[in-house]
């Protein structure tokens, strides 16, 4: 069995053969913020692996151990390369399809945000009320503060927030007017319904999003602790990737709320 994937626009795509490694959900902070939220990656051996198609690719070198591979044109956090590494880590959200695929480990529970579980329960109480909040991009090229608490934050699992976080995005609502940028160095993906999706085009970190009808708002994973926020509940879940499970209690919707 041949398993593909891509980029939400299409400029990097490409396929592993089975078997895949399980998925391993990690909430480390520079997972987080390129994610928005948390990554998670299956892999497979490079002699198994092939990249068929790289015009939107970039590289990232978030630290000495490892490359972080994205497609420049839309966002998308794709590859995860260890250095010296025989096997090449991937999203499992951008898998086209039913992956077959299961979560068998988190790591870094350590370092997740303070508005959701990382063990997958339900979110914990609200500890913090901070009045500012501190965002920023992987690399430093983007920084910029707003009016905290953070409040409540929605857990989105459409096709194309997958496709973008490599598993699937969080967000709260703001205004955008309210948001000082201390650094400012964006990329803008404008998707097929009209929205965009701001991110840095340096390391990929998934900053914010505007939706045609001019609502906004701004990924979790990029706001440091502590955030006063809790996640509240999961959308679009009729269009979730099949291997992981929701089970922290939360309201869910098929569609949008």
């Amino acid at each position: 069995m041949i398993h593909r994937g891509s980029c939400l626009c299409g400029a990097v795509t490409f396929e592993a053969a089975a078997p895949l490694r399980p998925v391993v959900d990690c909430h480390c902070t520079q997972c987080r913020k390129q994610s928005g939220h948390f990554w998670a990656a299956t892999s497979a051996p490079h002699s198994t692996f092939r990249i068929t198609k790289d015009e939107g690719l970039e590289w990232f070198r978030a630290s000495p151990t490892a490359n972080r591979g994205f497609c420049r044109d839309c966002g998308s956090f794709l590859f995860w390369q260890a250095e010296g590494e025989d096997r090449m880590s991937f999203a499992p959200g951008a898998l086209d399809g039913p992956t077959g695929l299961e979560t068998g480990e988190s790591w870094f529970h350590e370092d997740a945000g303070d508005y959701y579980d990382p063990a997958g329960g339900p979110p914990p109480r609200l500890t913090d009320t901070p009045s500012l909040l501190h965002g920023a991009c992987l690399c430093g090229a983007n920084r910029f503060t707003l009016p905290g608490p953070m409040g409540r934050v929605t857990a989105c699992h459409c096709t194309q927030c997958r496709k973008t976080s490599g598993h699937y995005a969080a967000s709260f609502d703001a205004h955008e007017s309210q948001l000082d940028w201390q650094a400012r160095h964006l990329a803008e993906y404008v998707t097929p319904g009209g929205g965009r999706r701001g991110f840095c085009p340096v390391c990929a970190t998934s900053l914010f999003f505007r939706a045609a009808d001019g609502s906004f708002s701004v990924e979790a994973g990029c706001i440091d602790n502590p955030t006063g926020g809790r996640l509240a509940a999961h959308i679009f879940v009729e269009d979730k990737g099949d291997y992981y499970a929701l089970t922290d209690g939360l309201l869910q919707f098929p569609h949008g709320e």
